[in-house]
This record gives C-alpha cells, sequence and structure tokens, in this order.
C-alpha cells in the first residue's frame, strides 16, 4: 500500500480535515463571545496558539491509533478483519459535513447579521481620525498678547486681558472659543498663522498688545481670519486702568458681532460683568491666576495671590473660585493631604457662590468637591451641567463633568464631554488622557491607545499619561509593556501610586514579593502622609486576598477618597470583585444618591 493509501485507511486525512474545520469554527465562536465577557486580548490569541500547536499530535495520535469495539488500540495490534476502520471513516465523514455546515452558517451569520448590527451600532469615530473635523465659521482663539511696557511685571496684566476677553467670549453659545491652556503656547503674531488656526480647530486669530503705564492703558487688537490672512477688525483702546473691563467687554462685544454670533440677553449681561472695582486686586487676581496655570510648586504662590486679592476687595468672587480650584488641585501637585485642603477649598466654593450665584467657576468647583469629597455623583453632575450653561466654552467644567459621568458608567456621554474639552482645549494632555480613560472603561483599547500617545506628544513626560496607558496594556494583556510604563512615568519620591501600581503588576508577573514589599512601603509612608487607602486595595487584589481588598475599597469610601473610589464599577483593575456582594453593596453606595448634598 501506498503511505498516502494508509493515511487514508487509518482516517488520518479525514482527522485533519474535522480538526481544521473544527478548529476554525471553535477561534471564531471565542473572537465573538469572549469580547462580550470582557475577557483580555490575549485570551483569543491563545486559543489559536494552542489550537495550531494541538494540530500535528492530533494527526499523530489518529495514524497510531484506532477505535475499536473494545476501545482505543494500536493500529499494529488490530487485525484487518476485526478494524472498524470503515465505519469509523464514515461517521467521521458525517461529523465533518455537520461541523462544516455549522461553520458555513456561522460565517453567514456573522456576515449578513453581526456585520450590519456592529456598524449601526459603531460609536462615533473621535476627533482628527481618519478624517478632517470642519472648523466652524463662528470659532477663534485669542493668543497671548505682548506687553509693550518697560516693566516686565506687567506681562501679568497683558496676559490678564487676553484671559478676559477670552473668558467672556466663552460665555457665548454660538461661538466656539479655544482655551487659554492652549494658545498660551504661541506668540501674538506668530508667521504660520493658518497652521496655528488648523492645529487649534478654527476660522479666526485675535491678535493684540498691551502698553500699561501708571493709571493708563493702551490696548491694540486685530481679528484676522486666518484661512484668507484677511483683517476683519482692528482697534487701538486708550482708557483710564479703571475702565479696562469696560474695554474688554467692548472687543469681546464686537469680536461676537463680527463673527455674527446670535447673543442672547443673558449672555450679552454675562459679557458686560466688572468682577471686582479694585483695579490692585485684579492684578493680585491676575498672577494668582498665572501661577494656577503653571500647576505644580507654583500653587502655594497662586493661594498667596488669591488671598491678597480677597484681602483688598472681600466681596471678588471670582478670587474665591479660583482660590477654591487651586485648593482642589493641591493634593495631586504638591502631595497635599486632602483633609487639610477640602475644608479649605469647599468654604471659598461656596463664599465664591453666595457672592455671584451665576459664576460658572464657582459652580465648577462645587461640582469637583460634590464628586471627589462627598461623592455626590448626581450633584457634581448638576453643578458641571450649571457651569456649562453659564460658559457654553468652559473646557475645564466639560473636562471636571467627565469624572461623574464614568462613575456612573454613562460612557458613552462622557466620551462626548471628554471630546468636547478636548475641542475647546486641543494641546491639554491632561484633557486628552482622561478622554483616553473614558474610551479604556469602555474597553475601546484601539482608542485609548490612539488618544493616549495623542497626550504623550504634547507631554511626553507626563506622569498620568504613563500611568493610564499602562493601565490599559495590563487589562488587554500586555504586561511587559505595561511594565515599561509604569516604570517610565517620573513621580514624586515615595508617591503611594507609584510604589502600588509597580508592586501589584510585580505580583501579577509571578513576583509575590514586590507586592508584599509595596504593602509595607506604604504601611511606613502612611505614618508621615496621607496614603490612599484605594491603592492597597490594588496591592491585596494582586495577591489574591479578596477580603483585605475589600476591606481597603470600604475604608477609601469612609475616608471620602472620591477621586479613586468613584470608579468602583468600571476600574478594570478590579474586575475580580464583580459579582461578590460585599462589592456590590460598595458599589452600590457609592453611586447612589446622597442625602448629605452640598447646599
Amino acid at each position: 500500500m501506498t503511505f498516502f493509501t494508509e493515511l487514508k485507511r487509518r482516517n488520518v486525512v479525514r482527522m485533519a480535515g474535522l480538526y481544521l474545520v473544527g478548529a476554525w469554527l471553535l477561534v471564531q465562536v471565542a473572537g465573538t463571545v469572549l469580547p462580550m465577557f470582557g475577557a483580555p486580548d490575549w485570551l483569543p490569541r491563545s486559543i489559536v496558539i494552542l489550537l495550531a500547536i494541538g494540530f500535528i499530535p492530533a494527526l499523530v495520535f489518529s495514524w497510531v491509533f484506532e477505535l475499536t469495539p473494545e476501545g482505543l488500540k494500536r493500529d499494529e495490534e488490530v487485525a484487518p478483519e476485526q478494524s472498524i476502520a470503515p465505519q469509523t471513516a464514515r461517521r467521521m465523514d458525517r461529523m465533518i459535513i455537520v461541523v462544516l455546515a455549522l461553520a458555513l452558517g456561522y460565517f453567514a451569520f456573522d456576515k449578513f447579521v453581526l456585520a450590519r448590527r456592529s456598524e449601526a451600532a459603531a460609536p462615533p469615530k473621535p476627533p482628527n481620525e481618519n478624517k478632517s473635523i470642519a472648523i466652524p465659521e463662528k470659532s477663534i482663539a485669542v493668543l497671548p498678547f505682548d506687553n509693550l511696557s518697560r516693566d516686565p511685571d506687567n506681562a501679568f496684566f497683558a496676559e490678564g486681558v487676553q484671559d478676559e476677553i477670552l473668558t467672556r467670549l466663552a460665555k457665548v453659545a454660538d461661538l466656539k472659543v479655544i482655551s487659554r491652556t492652549s494658545t498660551q503656547r504661541f506668540k501674538s503674531a506668530p508667521d504660520n498663522l493658518p497652521q496655528i488656526a488648523r492645529q487649534l480647530g478654527v476660522m479666526h486669530i485675535l491678535e493684540g498688545s498691551v502698553q500699561k503705564s501708571g493709571d493708563a492703558v493702551r490696548v491694540n487688537v486685530q481679528l484676522i481670519n486666518a484661512a484668507t490672512d484677511a483683517h476683519l477688525w482692528a482697534e487701538i483702546y486708550d482708557r483710564k486702568l479703571t475702565d479696562i473691563f469696560a474695554v474688554e467687554s467692548d472687543i469681546a462685544k464686537t469680536i461676537a458681532d463680527t463673527l455674527q454670533a446670535k447673543l442672547t440677553g443673558a449672555e450679552k449681561s454675562a459679557m458686560s460683568n466688572t468682577p471686582t472695582e479694585d483695579p490692585v486686586a485684579h492684578e493680585l487676581y491676575l498672577k494668582g491666576r498665572h501661577f494656577w496655570g503653571l500647576r505644580g510648586d507654583n500653587l502655594p504662590r497662586a493661594i498667596e495671590f488669591y488671598n491678597q486679592a480677597m484681602e483688598r476687595d472681600p466681596n471678588y468672587a471670582l478670587a474665591y473660585a479660583g482660590l477654591s480650584e487651586t485648593y482642589i488641585l493641591l493634593p495631586y501637585y504638591t502631595g497635599a493631604d486632602p483633609k487639610d485642603v477640602r475644608p479649605k477649598a469647599r468654604a471659598a466654593a461656596l463664599k465664591a457662590l453666595e457672592l455671584n450665584p451665576n459664576l460658572a467657576e464657582a459652580h465648577n468647583a462645587i461640582g469637583k468637591i460634590a464628586y471627589n469629597v462627598d461623592i455626590d455623583i448626581q450633584k457634581s453632575i448638576r453643578e458641571h451641567q450649571r457651569a456649562i450653561e453659564l460658559s457654553p466654552n468652559y473646557a475645564g467644567a466639560h473636562h471636571w463633568l467627565t469624572g461623574p459621568l464614568k462613575a456612573l458608567k454613562r460612557l458613552d456621554e462622557a466620551i462626548a464631554e471628554s471630546r468636547r474639552s478636548t475641542e475647546l482645549d486641543p494641546l491639554s494632555a491632561v484633557n486628552m488622557v482622561d478622554l483616553a480613560q473614558a474610551y479604556l472603561f469602555a474597553r475601546r483599547f484601539k482608542e485609548a491607545d490612539a488618544t493616549i500617545k495623542r497626550a504623550l506628544e504634547i507631554d511626553p513626560g507626563f506622569a498620568y499619561a504613563h500611568w493610564t496607558y499602562g493601565i490599559m496594556l495590563q487589562v488587554s494583556g500586555d504586561l511587559e509593556g505595561a511594565r515599561a510604563e509604569y516604570a517610565t512615568a517620573r513621580v514624586r519620591e515615595n508617591d503611594p501610586q507609584a510604589i502600588a501600581m509597580r508592586g501589584q503588576l510585580g505580583a501579577i508577573m509571578g513576583r509575590r514579593e514586590e507586592a508584599v514589599k509595596a504593602l509595607a512601603a506604604l504601611e511606613e509612608l502612611g505614618k508621615h502622609r496621607y496614603v490612599e487607602a484605594y491603592y492597597r486595595a490594588l496591592l491585596y487584589l494582586s495577591l489574591g486576598q479578596k477580603d483585605e481588598a475589600l476591606s481597603a475599597l470600604e475604608q477609601s469610601y469612609a475616608e471620602r477618597d472620591g477621586d479613586n473610589i468613584a470608579f468602583v464599577q468600571v476600574d478594570p483593575l478590579l474586575d475580580s470583585l464583580h459579582g461578590d456582594p460585599r462589592f456590590e453593596a460598595l458599589a452600590q453606595k457609592v453611586v447612589g444618591p446622597k442625602a448629605e448634598s452640598l447646599p
């Protein structure tokens, strides 16, 4: 007998056909079903690898053994007259036909049913993905104003004029106004104006200069269509220092009229608002605003200037709001104990709201406090939405609104708000990372990956971007990639997050001692500074100690660590706890309505 004839007699050829068709069907079904249950990306790949490895052993098994009425026997032990290989062959033929029919049926179902459903349910593509976004006609960026004064300290004043004009324009819903966080990266009169306009996503640019001498001020502005380089309007204002708010209001209204923006009565009134009658208090506020924008160790200096502004004018609502926002950010950038700064942030925000109930910045601060201190998710959403009603182009309000939306698993809305914040502040790395985080929570890893890479293009050393990227790689199965990202993140010395993230990943990769050491390090660090219990929960979970992890999460809630515990339902690092009654009760307590809301 030829070798091929022997292969057929021993049903090796049939086994090969049955194995290949069955393996293809299994891979297709796994690729559809496993993602529905949140399975990591490596699992379908592992199934394919295992099936490929098993192909040769299956053929060898079919060659060596034969099925007989007495069970499996080696082929050479079966006499030809006792062989039932022909009957087995017919059964295998029927099995091949059945499996092939199932495979063809699944192929048709996948192509004509699942594919259409997927296209219908597909989320809109993120900004700048695969196609250019149309630039609105009524859009503008206010570039930094040149300081033409001899005194360098007047640079704060020039910066403030730009910021005030931008803030007034931001209250107009019919306009798209780019945040100062993005515009401050450019000089006042750049040579590549069309390129900058495209980068910021606007049609128009406002350039200007400020010259301050004593109590006299000269403001020179010009509005340009960046696409055509046409100068649409220009003006020079020579006024007294006490008239600066009237000048800024006049400029904002003229721009709105030139761009044919529709203004409501409330918007006109808001654009005419005078935040303080004291020019000195205003300059102190502008200095505080400047150092607030620099973040990091500059935040305590911002607090000093805000306090000085409020001493000059105790009714300066905007200064109280700025002070509240600074205290809110202080723990993130300086390691300040939240228990020390949260009461100060609350008091300042409530005072700002008392002085001006229609101040968007005050409502935004209240919303953040409701979220990360009171863990009152619904209250937080209402306050941030109110801030957006008062200032539709307020990128910070759109940005902070994404947190409570994520907490409630309203991820489509969170992604929409995050996209809006990145449209209004396109060069903000933190806004970009929070958009990536929303994609991560929605398990849209491809979009999360692309968005984080855009954030790292803006700020390659941004630790928050590396943490988020590392988490995404970890939950999608790339543990080595996650370890590299965690190692890359540059952080303050003895940072609890750094200790926890690196330790828990070490345990997951088989080095349990790293998580044990990390827990000891956090315990020691907690004797000297505040350490979030949430990070201990991640370490306990990596060690398989679920009871301890749940106790740490409950402590996180008791300590009102809203920035972490609010994400208890969507954080992929906690997926293994889902379904545990104790965990589900905690999650409901976190996201449920609160009776002890802010006034």
